[in-house]
């Protein structure tokens, strides 16, 4: 009996050893993920304060938060592809250093241009940090509780989208602005010790099979993704001949980009993006779900201050106390929709958190102004808590079977078409918000006109809903 409980005990042992290591490893990659939204929301409550602190218009400093989001955008994809090639772990630890540093160096900075080129470097560590983190839960997570890890991410995601505006605040009433960057030293700090200790070591690559960086397709798709994120942000979606000219150079720089990689492909050379990836089904249904519900979650940011304000009549304060109940309930729904990934599988999970979607999109588009805040808030709650659980099934049903060689380029896919969506949403949505409201100036607009807004603009975006929901079961038939 004894070496059978011996046996028994070690087999227990192992495996609390592994949960531990497991623990750890989630808890680096959740702080990496709530560092980077974090970077993304606390910047903005600062815009007023460091337009006076560098003498600077509005519209400069505005920069501050768009030359983060550019460098994202623009190098997320290469980013994952990087990891897939020199090691992910290697490379998040590179993105954690660079965030870090970073980080401090905009506290330091004396002049805007300084701070401006900080950001963007702190937004290139961003973008490491956000293509990896879901890339290595497969390396970390048991393929059964992938859902779970994914959710969590989703928490961590929405926390830091949530406390960046509050803590920002906060933190330039007591100490200044500075101290809204040097607060990422000692949690980057933090990050890169868990990280470094709980993280797997990267695989070594077949010797037989070097692969080279795509720098030429880097660089092309960079600049069409700068190219169309500018033409998206730039005159606050008054599109004039700047706006089409970047969305001109965008289709061409695309159109460059498809002929460079498949001319890389036919040369067996090594691609940042292989076509051939695309004519997965559940590939391309999770990047045009993960675009058109980025858009709609856009909506509920853009239209949602202007109708509490000016339908509801609500006070600054009041506004952004019920806006915070978004990013609250989605991070209170990220781990329980995980774990209901996990119990009832993602197909059949992406399709009701899309329902509940387009359910809470259609209400939003009936309800009453007279019915107040919680005719406001309650669709929201359902709209916020299907995005959590549509975000927790889409990423496990794209990131559960890729190739370990693939796991970071598509992790770098999956945030970008969420980029891109909330890129397109603050235009897209916000044009026909201003166009059914009748007012070029939202904010002098009659309550009316702005409660028949939100009720276009929602009935829209149940529409791109339904859309996607389309796209979803049609995946689902080609699979079959």
């Amino acid at each position: 009996m004894k070496p059978i409980d011996l046996g028994r005990a070690a087999t227990a042992a192992a495996r609390t050893e592994r949960a531990s290591a497991t623990g750890w490893a989630l808890a680096g990659l959740s702080l990496a993920m709530l560092l980077s939204s974090l970077g993304t929301s606390i910047a903005n409550v600062a815009l007023p304060t460091l337009a006076q602190a560098f003498a600077a218009s509005f519209q400069a400093v505005q920069w501050i938060v768009l030359a983060y989001l550019l460098a994202i955008t623009t190098l997320i994809v290469a980013a994952g592809r990087l990891g897939d090639i020199v090691g992910r772990r290697r490379l998040l630890l590179a993105g954690l250093a660079l965030f870090t540093l970073a980080s401090v160096l905009c506290g330091a900075a004396p002049a805007l241009w300084l701070l401006l080129a900080a950001r963007a470097a702190q937004g290139a560590g961003a973008a490491i940090m956000m293509a990896l983190t879901m890339a290595l839960v497969g390396e970390t997570v048991a393929k059964e509780r992938i859902g779970t890890a994914m959710g969590l991410l989703g928490t961590m995601s929405a926390i830091g989208t949530a406390l960046g505006p509050s803590l920002g605040g906060i933190l330039i009433a007591g100490s200044g602005w500075r101290a809204i960057f040097f607060v990422n030293e000692p949690l980057g700090v933090l990050t890169f010790l868990l990280a470094h200790r709980a993280l797997p070591p990267d695989r070594p690559a077949p010797k037989a099979a070097p692969t080279r960086f795509d720098a030429v397709g880097m660089l092309l798709l960079a600049l069409t993704l700068a190219a169309y994120a500018l033409a998206m942000t730039l005159g606050r979606g008054h599109f004039g001949p700047l706006n089409m000219t970047l969305l001109l150079a965008a289709a061409v720089g695309a159109g460059l980009f498809v002929c460079a990689q498949a001319r890389s492909e036919e040369r067996a050379a090594s691609p940042l993006l292989r076509l051939a990836m695309f004519r997965d089904p559940v590939l391309r249904a999770g990047l045009a779900m993960s675009l058109l519900v980025s858009t709609v979650m856009m909506a509920t940011l853009v239209v949602g201050p202007f109708y509490l304000a000016r339908a509801l009549g609500l006070g600054a304060g009041l506004v952004g106390l019920v806006m915070s109940i978004g990013p609250l309930v989605a991070a209170l729904a990220g781990v329980p929709a995980g774990r209901i990934v996990d119990r009832f599988g993602a197909a059949r999970m992406t399709g009701a958190g899309l329902a509940a979607m387009a359910a809470g999109c259609a209400t939003l588009a009936m309800m009453p102004a007279r019915l107040g805040i919680p005719g406001y808030v309650a669709p929201l709650v359902v709209i916020t808590a299907g995005y959590a659980l549509f975000q927790a099934a889409n990423n496990t049903a794209v990131m559960t079977d890729v190739r370990a060689d693939q796991r970071g380029v598509i992790s770098g896919l999956l945030n970008l078409a969420r980029n891109l969506g909330l890129v397109t949403g603050a235009a897209a949505m916000g044009a026909v918000f201003a166009h059914a409201a009748g007012a070029s100036d939202i904010a002098a607009a009659p309550p009316a006109a702005v409660a028949a807004g939100l009720h276009v603009t929602f009935m829209v975006a149940a529409a791109l809903i339904v859309v996607a929901l389309a796209v979803g079961l049609a995946s689902r038939a080609l699979r079959a």
